[in-house]
């Protein structure tokens, strides 16, 4: 509702205003009644386009069905799928991988040869059992070393060679040890001189 200048002179002489000075107040207040109910407008006008275009946005939607959303939501569930997917082969993969490269060490494959010998292998075409470990390993085993026989290394543990063993009797050291010797110039520089009979 619209303010007039009657209803602003009213409040004014209420108020105890004299007349003189009412005229220059009731313009100011009209002007700045007028500026707020402008103010207003303008807000009440964008929200009245926003609503119209929020009406266009609902109305284009509804023409679209669903809007694409069924299919936006599809593919990105199709997409996160995939990926747990992907990462469970992987994980798969990976477990076999460390179970058949233990099998390729337990033969005794040369380790400069392991990764070689292990991208050549079927390491996909193993099961595991549930404790991780290839099932029917000793078949495997024996496939392995007949087909990667080239590859499997033998080592042998010799002990040291010692054609003249030291001799160990400690109650009488040899003389010649470097032992002997500092024992003996002890002996001598405390008791002099040992007298062989």
């Amino acid at each position: 509702m619209a303010l007039t200048k009657a209803q602003v002179r009213e409040i004014l002489s209420e108020a105890g205003i004299e007349k003189e000075n009412m005229k220059d107040a009731v313009e100011k207040i009209i002007d700045g009644h007028l500026a707020s109910i402008d103010v207003l407008r303008e807000e009440a006008d964008t929200q009245k386009k926003a609503a119209e275009d929020a009406r266009k946005e609902l109305d284009d939607l509804k023409a679209k069905g669903d809007g694409g959303w069924k299919d936006k939501y599809e593919k990105e569930h199709k997409a996160f799928e995939d990926y747990k997917t992907d990462q469970a082969a992987k994980e798969a993969h990976g477990a076999k991988e460390k179970a058949y490269r233990a099998l390729l060490q337990e033969v005794g494959i040369s380790e400069k040869r392991l990764d070689s010998v292990l991208r050549l292998c079927d390491v996909d075409g193993v099961e595991l059992d549930d404790k991780g470990a290839i099932k029917d390993a000793g078949k495997l085993k024996d496939s392995l070393k007949t087909e990667w026989a080239d590859f499997v290394v033998t080592t042998k543990t010799e002990g040291a060679n010692t054609p003249t063993p030291p001799v160990n009797n400690p109650a009488q050291p040899a003389a010649n040890s470097r032992a002997a010797q500092i024992a003996a110039e002890m002996h001598r520089s405390l008791y002099g001189e040992v007298k062989k009979e």
